[in-house]
């Protein structure tokens, strides 16, 4: 069955938001409605609706004239390209020495480059999306000051890129947890397509109650690629099990959180190293206070 796609761009969040809720109304209505910020600091938000019949473009011109976006472009895509047309979509990322790629790249990779492996059949965590690029980013930065780490916890690891991207340059004692067992089970699945079987322990946990977690505490470094709740709920936590002098890597922040991220860790005993916005989207850096 052929699946129709429709998608525009236009300038603000809460033109796009209102554009993605008056798609909703539409008949026959979209099986799905996207909006999503274009991630290069255009400003620009993408919203996408797809429809299992062809959209009424009628409609669709006069959604877009009415919220001040460009023509919506729809378009037939039979159900079995799918996968295909995502594939052509997700472009490699090149995150410093890093390499993100699906199968179908994977004789892209420049020479002198990490490669990561991640299907871009997988849900979250491809490297695309602010988050996980700026936390690619920011370890890049840290392993270009001479940082190494022999321990190492990826909490709310989702594909447990961040966790194999640890992997590719130290050895030692390398944790990734995620409080969806399904995520456990992509981070085995996407270690094992990397050739890196027994590199990482998977887990599933919420936070660091685990035993095999609390068994190598204290860290070196951890990566909290989450959100602002958790990350908040979590500063005790990640405090407790990182050892002084350490390193964490926070994201899943967006830039208008991250003073009252930023401010709750100053208050459990870390210190600002670098901050980054990619998008709407911010990555922090932070080092344990006291010496290692």
């Amino acid at each position: 069955m052929p699946t129709f796609t429709a998608l525009t761009t236009l300038t603000g969040k809460s033109a796009a938001e209102g554009l993605g809720e008056a798609m909703e109304r539409l008949n026959p209505e979209p099986t799905g409605v996207g909006v999503f910020e274009v991630e290069d600091g255009s400003g620009l938000w993408e919203v996408g609706g797809y429809f299992t019949e062809a959209p009424d473009e009628t409609a669709l011109a006069v959604l877009a004239a009415a919220f001040e976006a460009k023509p919506f472009v729809v378009s037939e895509l039979p159900e079995t390209d799918w996968v295909a047309h995502v594939r052509r979509e997700l472009a490699p990322v090149e995150a410093g020495r890093f390499f993100v790629h699906g199968s179908h790249d994977a004789d892209k990779v420049p020479e002198g480059h990490i490669p990561l492996l991640i299907e871009a059949a997988m849900a979250f965590g491809t490297g695309h999306h602010g988050t996980t690029l700026g936390c690619i980013k920011a370890l890049d930065y840290l392993l270009d000051q001479d940082f190494a780490a022999t321990k190492v916890a990826d909490i709310g690891c989702g594909t447990a890129v961040l966790a194999m991207a640890a992997a590719r340059v130290w050895e030692g004692a390398i944790i990734a947890s995620d409080i969806d067992e399904v995520a456990v089970d992509v981070a085995e699945a996407n270690l094992k397509a990397n050739g890196m079987a027994g590199a990482v322990t998977c887990v599933e946990a919420a936070g660091f109650d685990h035993p095999r977690l609390k068994e190598h505490a204290p860290y070196d470094l951890i990566f909290a690629n989450i959100l602002k709740g958790p990350l908040v709920a979590l500063s005790p936590e990640i405090s407790a099990n990182l050892r002084a002098g350490g390193h964490a890597i926070l994201s899943g922040i967006l830039n208008e959180q991250a003073d009252d991220v930023l401010s709750v860790y100053l208050q459990n005993g870390f210190n600002q190293v670098r901050r980054d916005e990619i998008g709407e989207w911010t990555t922090l850096i932070l080092s344990k206070e006291g010496e290692s």
